[in-house]
């Protein structure tokens, strides 16, 4: 029973450890033809939203933009932190 305890210690150790480097990797995503960026660290965090100027007077373009954006930015960090995880020898079923 320690030795699980002992186990499950380290895998928290070693959660935060990846969650600490992951607060450093940055993906930009982007949607409405580049025309929206969205850029989210590795903790899917949005760490800046570009909106390009020609957007500005159309609102369902800015609302699609944002939403393809941040979407390819959630995928991206998704992968980043799949690999960060897999280098680490951590892995999750269906990851």
């Amino acid at each position: 029973m320690f030795n699980k305890l002992k186990n499950f210690k380290e895998l928290k150790n070693q959660a935060k450890q990846i969650q600490s480097q992951l607060a450093e990797v940055t993906e930009e995503g982007s949607g409405a033809w580049g025309k929206v960026k969205i850029t989210m660290n590795g903790n899917q965090e949005v760490i800046s939203v570009n909106i390009d100027q020609e957007l500005l007077n159309d609102q369902n373009k800015i609302q699609d933009g944002v939403k393809e954006a941040t979407n390819d930015a959630v995928k991206k960090v998704q992968r980043a932190a799949a690999m960060k995880m897999q280098q680490s020898g951590m892995s999750f079923p269906g990851m």
